[in-house]
């Protein structure tokens, strides 16, 4: 007989976008960091990615975490990230969401009212403070990455749009940062498909127009994310709240407004001098659902202001399951998957 490839499965979402996280099934990843098994995972095993994000397991809008041992003593698990457009360093809502399986798979125990533990991600360690209440997981806060602006009310030429103006900040990844209303969005759900179409030509003549480097990193590859920012309203002192969309892939816009995204407006608004360590910025995306970021501090790097931050937000659990990976399914590609898959029915909630 065969052996049945089975891989252990929590869906969960924060703010609308589904992080499916992987928990059992796979076998441990080689590498000195988490960093290095996402590398290996990447250029040796990517059919793990395309499997679990496209049919008939999957769809482009959702994202996949894999539970992996870290190896660095403090964290108590590590994690990467797989989206449709690769394997970002970081991600907000996909952190909120690996920290609740987390507690919720018994990994970390969970404790009535805030505990905090720390997490491995590809970008390093991410300090993790989880509210609990009635042994529900009810919040999750987790570290951004350091945010700046790179560049600052910048212009181009779009076809079919006309003149746009944007900046452009780094927060896990570059991000175009666009003015809704100068092109008369009202970042409404039925604007959804017409956010994703502008955003994809922005991007796009970005990309053929400039490249950008990081401070540290170097070239970290073309310009591949657009958030798209409403008016800010205060809401109370150091409490701001601003509609918000963000673009990540043709044709997708998150559901939720992303804690990348989050982090590079509060960059953006500590480069105009708006917001003082301590502010909050609420981000309420297409679906009303939201992220609370928080400026924390602001540290000089070279030329840069770069700013240090959090994300809140909730999520939630919405499947446990064993998925079966059928080899003889004509829709199903496992070339490069056979020496990561464990070949046996393995229940293990706990990362490998």
């Amino acid at each position: 007989m065969k052996p049945e490839l089975t891989l252990q499965l929590m869906d969960t979402h924060a703010g609308g976008d589904v992080s499916r996280i992987v928990t059992g099934g796979v076998d441990p990843l080689p590498g000195a960091t988490v960093r290095a098994q996402m590398e290996y995972l990447r250029d040796n095993a990517d059919g793990l990615r395309q499997l679990l994000l496209e049919e008939p397991y999957g769809v482009p809008e959702m994202s996949v975490d894999l539970l992996v041992s870290a190896k660095d003593p403090r964290a108590a698990a590590g994690y990467i990230i797989m989206e449709v457009m690769g394997y970002p360093i970081y991600s907000g809502s996909n952190t909120i969401c690996t920290a609740t399986a987390v507690l919720e798979s018994g990994i970390v125990p969970k404790q009535e009212g805030r505990q905090h533990f720390l997490l491995e991600s590809p970008a390093g360690l991410v300090n993790i403070e989880a509210t609990v209440r009635d042994g529900v997981v009810d919040a999750i806060t987790c570290e951004g990455l350091p945010s700046y602006i790179h560049t600052h009310n910048a212009s181009i030429e779009v076809p079919g749009i006309g003149q746009v103006a944007y900046s452009v900040a780094y927060s896990g990844g570059f991000y175009a940062l666009v003015d809704a209303s100068s092109l008369g969005l009202n970042l409404n759900l039925p604007e959804e498909r017409d956010l994703a179409r502008t955003a994809h030509a922005i991007v796009e003549a970005i990309q053929a127009e400039r490249g950008f480097s990081h401070y540290t990193l170097g070239d970290v590859g073309p310009l591949p994310f657009l958030h798209f920012m409403g008016p800010e309203v205060k809401v109370a002192e150091g409490h701001y709240r601003s509609r918000s969309a963000t673009y990540v892939h043709p044709g997708v816009i998150c559901r939720s407004t992303t804690g990348t995204g989050t982090s590079a407006r509060l960059a953006l608004m500590h480069y105009e001098g708006r917001i003082q360590p301590g502010d909050k910025l609420e981000t309420v995306s297409l679906r009303d659902t939201g992220f609370i970021g928080e400026f924390t501090s602001v540290e000089t790097e070279g030329e840069y202001q770069v700013i240090k931050n959090s994300i809140t937000g909730k999520a939630y659990v919405i499947a446990r399951s064993d998925i079966v990976v059928n080899c003889d399914d004509p829709m199903v590609e496992c070339d490069g998957l056979h020496h990561i898959l464990s070949g046996r029915h393995r229940r293990n909630s706990a990362p490998s």
